[in-house]
């Protein structure tokens, strides 16, 4: 194994908007294939949690957090661009002079971009509960939509919310997930 094998930088490479993904199968593919995995270290498209409604219910999708820009990190050696540049749907690298060499991304960027990833990945998991007890409550999903309730019991564990609801006059005991419900 050589030297410059060894060393692997960040690249920014352009890619078609919204086929973020499917190059970046692409990209794994033909490093597989040619078995460039010396050269070739991660592939990344940061992309963050994002919520939607769709249809009255609570939808949780990801979206690609830079549209259009796959993050590499390689040892540019040889073959290695032309290979990357050769993926259907990779426009070129990031701050290349036509004909020019990629320009690698500073360390200050690389951790703020890996910061920016590991951030989003989590910042889902560490939401706090956004309901107290007493407090009322809409159902928006399930079989007891737009009934309003009262939240008896939280289990943070389980992202669960037991809630008393009065159907026909009784007040009855629901177990439903946070994304189920909503504030009044």
């Amino acid at each position: 194994m050589t030297e410059t094998k060894s060393i692997k930088k960040w690249y920014v490479v352009r890619s078609v908007s919204g086929q973020e993904n499917k190059i970046k199968e692409y990209l794994e593919s033909e490093i597989t294939r040619l078995n460039l995995s010396d050269y070739i270290e991660q592939i990344l498209v940061p992309t963050e949690k994002v919520i939607q409604v769709r249809n009255g219910k609570k939808v949780q999708k990801e979206r690609v957090f830079f549209p259009g820009y796959i993050m590499v990190q390689a040892s540019l050696v040889g073959e290695i661009p032309h290979i990357i540049k050769g993926i259907n749907g990779v426009i070129g690298f990031l701050g290349e002079v036509k004909g020019g060499e990629p320009v690698p991304l500073r360390q200050a960027e690389v951790n703020r971009m890996l910061g920016k990833v590991d951030e989003l990945s989590v910042k889902d998991d560490n939401i706090n509960i956004p309901f107290i007890i007493g407090e009322t409550i809409k159902v928006v999903d399930g079989p007891f939509n737009g009934f309003n309730g009262t939240v008896e019991k939280i289990n943070e564990e389980k992202r669960k919310l037991e809630v008393m609801v009065k159907i026909f006059g009784r007040k009855t005991p629901l177990e439903l997930s946070y994304m189920q419900v909503e504030k009044v």
